[in-house]
């Protein structure tokens, strides 16, 4: 993306932070959000670099995600799917967990009962 174009926008006058739009060449847009800090010291000259700052944070957390996608990807045995009732074929578990969830879910098997609190009106031209 090629920046053409940098335009900082006040929150509720500041007080909430800034917004700031990264404008590309080809009508690509990036906004970040800077929220405004406790000193309030946020403001439209540094919120441009406040803003570079989130987004490098955000590449660094994305490469960090990639880098254990990868990972994983490469060593599949390392991943351990946690056992189950039903891959262990524990019937006496899978009874229980039923239950329960019938328990938690209870309120929902009750019929729906209509009461409406509406009150009649006549007609207003008599």
């Amino acid at each position: 993306m090629q920046v053409v174009g940098i335009q900082v926008s006040a929150e509720r006058a500041g007080k909430a932070g800034f917004t700031v739009e990264f404008v590309g060449a080809e009508g690509e847009v990036v906004t970040v959000t800077c929220p405004q800090d406790a000193e309030a010291s946020l403001n439209r000259l540094n919120a441009v670099a406040r803003a570079k700052d989130i987004l490098s944070a955000a590449l660094g957390a994305d490469e960090k995600l990639l880098d254990a996608s990868d990972q994983r990807r490469a060593n599949p045995a390392g991943m351990h799917p946690l056992p189950n009732a039903r891959t262990a074929h524990d019937r006496e578990t899978m009874e229980e967990q039923l239950d329960e969830g019938l328990e938690d879910t209870f309120p929902a098997s009750d019929p729906v009962s209509i009461a409406s609190s509406a009150i009649a009106k006549g007609n207003s031209r008599r």
